[in-house]
């Protein structure tokens, strides 16, 4: 019932303490909207640079390639191979790793182990590449090398996490 009036009463909010403090809301407004579209117009050919680098990576047969190639260690280390698609689109699509993840319910269900590990890695990781060429092209830093690196064994560390945890409160 409370969450029906939280948006109008956190509007109204902000709107009354912007008049107390006598600050034109209208012009503020409309000055966030400018700078708003300003940073979606310089950020947009890096988000169309990713996109078309995942539809090339998806297409290309990239994705089956790196999977056989790293079912070995997945199995050494005790990943479900069946989760090796989604960890390795993760970083770079939360929708197609979404997709991945629908498929994996589809086929051995959500409270499955494979379900469960899958569902607490997408959890425990992030879209990498999406997110370093949005708010680092947001901001026009152009080497992000160090942060890639950092980003890859966070990633490899929620997985890892993920896989552990599972094993222990599932299996």
């Amino acid at each position: 019932m409370i969450t029906k009036y939280f948006i109008p009463l956190f509007i109204s909010t902000i709107l009354i303490y912007g008049h107390t403090k006598g600050v034109d809301v209208y012009a503020a407004f409309i000055d966030g909207a400018k700078e708003g579209l300003t940073t979606a117009i310089r950020i947009m050919p890096y988000i169309v640079a990713m996109f078309i680098a995942i539809g090339i990576f998806r297409e290309s047969g990239a994705m089956d390639i790196l999977t056989f190639l790293l079912q070995p260690l997945a199995m050494l280390i005790r990943i479900p191979k069946e989760i090796l698609p989604l960890i390795i689109m993760r970083p770079i699509s939360a929708m197609a790793s979404i997709g991945i993840l629908a498929e994996l319910f589809q086929t051995h269900g959500p409270s499955s182990f494979i379900g469960r590990v899958a569902s607490t890695s997408i959890g425990s990781s992030e879209t990498i590449f999406y997110t370093l060429s949005l708010y680092f092209g947001s901001i026009g830093i152009k080497e992000f090398r160090y942060t890639l690196l950092a980003a890859f064994i966070a990633e490899l560390a929620g997985v890892l996490a993920s896989v552990a945890v599972c094993r222990y409160v599932f299996v």
